[in-house]
């Protein structure tokens, strides 16, 4: 990620500089304010380190620039000053100052600063991909009603038995837990390439059809793929785009579109595979009725080390309880006619 350091002393320049570019991150150089805000206007840059005093355009009147509506990315800027009073503090949050260091500092800190930043500047990313695309992808077929809530809840409480239980406990960590709930509605992004003659077709696909339908995996994927190499940090992008190209492989190699098996297939699209065919059993659609939990329970379990995982299907035994209450809460109708 590229951090702009905007400070017209050479020293505090090279010093920041030296220390960004080991801690991995680009670099872009401004001597002053003016020149600083050229630079934002010119490369989408979302770090700013920028020192208080500059000749010109000062540090706390390009902060006030960049708060001035015209970047349509949020800016993280952190101030450096030699001004440690209250009343600074407050002027400098007042134009829009994210953080400060107070000089004469310690590069490090400054890296500490910049990451928390990252992690704020990809949280807000994250989100606002994931909702637009999902809302996307779900405008498409009007009706899958609360079928994204409902699966992303059911992958959390898969996720936490499978880590309760002890598997997978160098993978599944508390981060894990989050992107798979943030990004599993992302598992059918690809159904906005589907014509509509397919994708909203009122009975059983034809095998030419259901050929076009498969390819949902790949749009998807390569979407996902293209966003993650602009974004190579976006850890969510990674999941995202293993979910939408995988949820449909089968643990014993029938599936789509690659045929993978068992652990060939990325843990994320294991445990997709089994929320997203529970809430299709279980969900009413123009070919079929829902069927009851008890139904779709049963399916599950035969087809545990066919089409699932078994760790992850054992899981979904021991929290079937959780399924019911969330099919339940995130119903498409009054769940006493869906039970």
């Amino acid at each position: 990620m590229q951090v702009l350091i905007a400070d017209d002393e050479a020293v505090a320049r090279h010093v920041l500089a030296g220390t960004l570019l080991k801690a991995g991150f680009e670099t872009l150089i401004a001597t002053d304010g003016e020149q600083a805000l050229a630079m934002l206007r010119q490369t989408p840059c979302q770090l700013v380190v920028s020192d208080w005093e500059m000749p010109g355009l000062s540090g706390i009147d390009l902060c006030r620039a960049v708060r001035g509506g015209e970047f349509l990315r949020y800016i993280y800027f952190i101030m450096l000053t030699g001004h440690d009073r209250s009343q600074d503090v407050i002027d400098g949050l007042n134009a829009g100052a994210d953080d400060f260091v107070t000089k004469p500092f310690n590069p490090q800190e400054i890296v500490v600063r910049l990451r928390a930043g990252q992690r704020l500047l990809t949280l807000e990313s994250a989100e606002m991909t994931i909702f637009a695309l999902a809302r996307l992808a779900e405008s498409r077929d009007p009706e899958t009603g609360a079928h994204l809530e409902r699966v992303r809840s059911y992958c959390r409480a898969l996720a936490t038995q499978l880590r309760r239980a002890g598997a997978f406990a160098d993978e599944i960590d508390e981060q894990y837990l989050h992107l798979i709930y943030q990004t599993s509605p992302l598992h059918d992004i690809g159904k906005v390439a589907i014509p509509d003659c397919v994708l909203l077709k009122a009975g059983r696909l034809t095998d030419e059809e259901f050929d076009i339908m498969k390819t949902h995996t790949t749009h998807g994927a390569a979407t996902l793929e293209a966003a993650s190499s602009r974004y190579p940090n976006a850890a969510f992008l990674r999941m995202a785009r293993n979910i939408a190209l995988t949820h449909h492989e089968k643990y014993d190699g029938t599936g789509y579109p690659g045929a993978l098996a068992g652990e060939a297939i990325p843990l994320c699209g294991r445990i997709v595979a089994v929320a997203d065919v529970y809430d299709a059993l279980t969900s009413r659609r123009v070919y079929k009725d829902a069927f009851t939990h008890a139904v779709a329970r049963s399916i599950i379990l035969d087809d545990r080390d066919s089409h699932f995982d078994p760790a992850v299907t054992d899981s979904f035994i021991a929290c079937e309880a959780q399924f019911m209450a969330i099919r339940a809460r995130y119903a498409d109708q009054p769940a006493s006619q869906a039970a």
